[in-house]
């Protein structure tokens, strides 16, 4: 191309490249190229916390697929999120409900509480998750 950019870079590389041409003093572009950097870390981060929140909290029940076919998941007869109608049937209010206030059934408990313990952001990055298996 006569840009000299490449199809197959990423818009953000593509950005900070772009940036680095523009004639400016030195420290603008630190600072651009360092907030950029910063906010693509940041949306990383999220993904990497939800995944381990998941990990650490949930898919020994959930299984790390979401399928909830593990040990607990048989025991408890958890749904399959992976499922097409139990996605369609949960609302992320309910999912942010069932993950603040946990689930009883027949007055005992069958998921614990972690509205105590985890933040309304990290179970807003959960229920985020909880959907993503809904392509799997």
């Amino acid at each position: 191309m006569s840009n000299g950019l490449m199809i197959d870079k990423k818009p953000a590389v593509l950005l900070i490249e772009a940036i680095m041409r523009i004639k400016m003093k030195p420290l603008v572009k630190i600072t651009a190229v360092a907030f950029l950097l910063g906010g693509a870390l940041c949306w990383s981060a999220k993904a990497d916390d939800a995944t381990q929140l998941w990990d650490m909290n949930c898919a020994a029940c959930h299984g790390k697929d979401g399928k909830g076919d593990t040990m607990m998941g048989h025991r408890l007869q958890i749904k399959d999120l992976t499922d097409p109608k139990v996605q369609a049937a949960l609302t992320d209010a309910q999912a942010t409900k069932d993950i603040k206030d946990g689930i009883t059934e027949n007055s005992r408990p069958k998921m614990k509480a972690y509205g105590n313990k985890f933040s309304d952001e990290q179970i807003k990055t959960l229920v985020a998750h909880v959907r993503s298996f809904k392509s799997k």
